[in-house]
């Protein structure tokens, strides 16, 4: 199957709302398969809830149970069921104990591919295991050791190649990282990144097996957070999808619009203090957004990397001076650059050499500005147990429009 094929089958099913059914029965299995694990959530959504059941239930048995599970949880408690009943009895089994975990803790993140093998075992005696699973599902299994009960570590299928049939399991054992089930799914996020391309054992209270975790569902996990994220440093409720009506639109972001208004007017007051400066240099009107603008970028980009360094759990606000120092420095060093730029385009087009000082000067004490907060406000909102993303931005574009103003305006006042 060409992946041409494969993205216009997906576009023209998100963007063809009355024939993505149509669309979507006129399929063989297997592309309804790759089609629908590649469409949105909220896409998903829509089409398994259009679906007849005789068309859903044999793609769900043929999905790994994982997959299968991250669609039925798009679905209502009532659909789940509906379809539940209606699955082969193993499928019915593994989706039943998958679907009571909550999806953002270690359980809800969990495989069921995995057999369980004494350490004494012989090769020989395992391998048989190892071929049932196969045939069963189709994938080859972790397979976890354990010694008097206790999980003691994996075994890497590719080691077992060379294996004579009389070797015990012991002789290959890797340690394997383990989790409880009740983890958040930042947890999990963390013990990934501690133990990168391994996988992780989810155990319960009792120290039992109860699945696995494999990095890529972890990789899917921080794609969805990155895009999380990515909502909420724009200020649109995670809720909101490119489908979504005006009426859903308006609801989700008009709340932070007025935020924002609000900040913005007093930005306009802080300018209207210096009515007569403008006035009697009509030429600083003109370069005001480049101070506010490059300060507001500044801070953008060290808010970023402070919002990827929370989430990650490499700074706090007690160990935030290092990191201070180092953005002030780099804030320092691009305003320097930057206001020499701006002030040759000032002196070249204007042949003004005092608005040229006044904007270089202007322009590093607002980048150092963007420095300052972007480093310690998201740092701050994360001391209150706030979320950063969210809330962060409304704060430091406040600073860097007012300050950057008074600052321009301000030194306008003095030189001019």
């Amino acid at each position: 199957m060409k992946s041409n094929s494969l993205k216009s089958i997906v576009r023209d099913i998100t963007y063809k709302p009355r024939e993505r059914v149509q669309i979507f029965e006129g399929l063989d299995q297997e592309k309804q398969r790759l089609v629908l694990l590649k469409l949105s959530k909220y896409v998903q959504a829509q089409l398994i809830g259009a679906l007849k059941k005789e068309v859903i239930i044999p793609i769900l048995e043929h999905l790994d149970p994982d997959d299968a599970t991250d669609l039925m949880q798009i679905l209502p408690k009532r659909k789940q069921k509906e379809l539940l009943t209606e699955m082969t009895e193993e499928l019915q089994n593994t989706l039943s104990i998958l679907l009571q975990f909550d999806p953002k803790t270690a359980a809800g993140l969990m495989s069921l591919n995995y057999i369980q093998v004494e350490a004494k075992e012989k090769f020989k005696e395992f391998a048989e295991k190892i071929n049932l699973h196969e045939k069963r599902t189709g994938k080859l299994p972790v397979i976890l050791v354990l010694e008097e009960s206790k999980l003691i570590g994996f075994l890497p299928i590719k080691n077992l190649i060379f294996a004579k049939p009389e070797d015990p399991a012991k002789k290959f054992i890797k340690k394997i990282a383990t989790i409880k089930y009740d983890a958040s799914s930042q947890s999990v996020i963390n013990k990934i990144l501690d133990n990168p391309h391994q996988k992780i054992s989810v155990l319960n209270d009792s120290g039992n097996i109860m699945g696995i975790i494999y990095s890529d569902d972890v990789l899917r996990l921080l794609q969805e957070r990155e895009a999380s994220n990515l909502y909420d440093f724009a200020g649109v409720n995670n809720e909101e999808t490119v489908f979504g009506s005006v009426k859903q639109k308006v609801k989700f972001r008009y709340k932070w619009l007025i935020t924002n208004l609000g900040t913005a007017f007093l930005a306009s007051f802080v300018v209207s203090l210096f009515g007569e400066t403008i006035s009697k240099n009509v030429l600083l009107a003109v370069y005001m957004p480049i101070v506010a603008g490059m300060g507001g970028n500044s801070a953008t980009q060290t808010l970023a990397v402070l919002v990827r360094g929370i989430a990650l759990k490499q700074v706090e606000l007690n160990t935030a001076w290092p990191i201070l120092k180092k953005e002030l420095g780099a804030a320092l060093i691009n305003g320097l650059i930057n206001g020499l730029l701006v002030a040759g385009i000032v002196v070249f087009f204007n042949r003004d050499l005092r608005i040229a000082l006044v904007l270089a000067m202007a322009m590093i004490s607002n980048l150092l500005v963007g420095g300052f907060f972007g480093t310690l406000v998201p740092l701050v909102i994360q001391r209150f147990k706030k979320d950063p993303a969210t809330s962060a931005t409304v704060f430091i574009s406040t600073a860097t429009d007012v300050l950057g103003f008074l600052f321009f305006l301000g030194l306008a006042s003095l030189l001019l």
